[in-house]
Parts: C-alpha cells; structure tokens; sequence
C-alpha cells in the first residue's frame, strides 16, 4: 500500500491496510470495504478515500460518490450515542416529521449532524420494520416505538443525565 495517507494515525493506517488486504481485488469490494471501516473506525476517513480507490483502480470520486449515496455512511466520527428516526412511509404518516423536526431542534443538529458536546449524533433510518408502531427511532440500535416529542425528551434526557 502506498503511504501517502498523512493525516491518519499510524494505527488508523494499519486497520486500512488490513482491510484493503482483506478484500483485494476488484471494484464490486467497494461496499464491504466501506462497511468494514465504518465498522472498525466508527466512520470512513476523507483521507482513506485516495487508498481506498488505488486499492480498487477507482477514481476519488466514484468512491467519495457511493460514500455519499447511502446515508449509512458517516465522514464524520459519530457523538456517543447515534440516535436514527424512521423515515419510511409509516413512520411520516403517524407523525415522524414533526418528531424529526422536534430531535433536531432539542439537540441543536440537522440530519446527519452532531451535537456540539459530541453527545448525540442524528441519522436517518429506512424502514425499522415497526410499522404498526410508528413512528419509531432507535438509540445505539435500541428500537423505541410509537415516539412522541416527549418521550423522545425523556430518552435524551436519561442519556444526558447518565453522562
């Protein structure tokens, strides 16, 4: 591999470099190459990018462009507690925009963002498959179902007060 990733710790280097030689080969590794990073860092490093795409004879840009298609990805390392609101149909239906719209105002974070204390990070989920109990979240893949703005206030309340 070559050395040119300059802004990861050495020992960020060295699971990159695992995981590329884990699943050498062609560009189909793409998604289980993002998915074990995200695994193993929390994240996939901007500056794993270049490695990653060397690794698979893909352009920077046909790799930063699948990290930024599916939502599951992170750039950024996530607060300690990741909180995902269902956004499939059912969950909008019974209330999960105002729900959404509620999470990002109480914690001070749009989609996909953290909260300054680093506490909780906000994402999207698809389809938590609690449809007859909509709207639902979960808080470190913990489902919670039927949310209200309330109740929503009561977890991250616990949560803060655990801190």
């Amino acid at each position: 591999m070559n050395a040119a990733i300059t802004t990861l710790d050495p020992d960020a280097q060295m699971r990159l470099h695992e995981i590329l030689a884990r699943h050498e080969g062609s560009a189909t590794n793409l998604l289980p190459i993002l998915h074990d990073i995200q695994e193993v860092m929390g994240y996939v490093p901007s500056d794993a990018v270049p490695e990653i795409a060397r690794a698979l004879n893909l352009s920077r840009a046909e790799v930063h462009g699948v990290i930024t298609y599916y939502h599951h990805f992170r750039q950024a390392p996530a607060g300690k507690h990741v909180i995902q609101i269902c956004r499939a149909e059912s969950c909008q239906s019974m209330g999960a925009e105002k729900l959404l719209a509620h999470a990002q105002q109480q914690l001070g974070c749009a989609m996909h963002g953290t909260t300054t204390d680093g506490c909780f990070t906000l994402e999207a989920a698809y389809c938590l498959g609690l449809c007859a109990s909509s709207p639902a979240l979960t808080i470190d893949e913990e489902v919670h179902a039927r949310m209200t703005p309330e109740s929503f206030d009561a977890l991250v309340a616990e949560l803060r007060s655990q801190a």
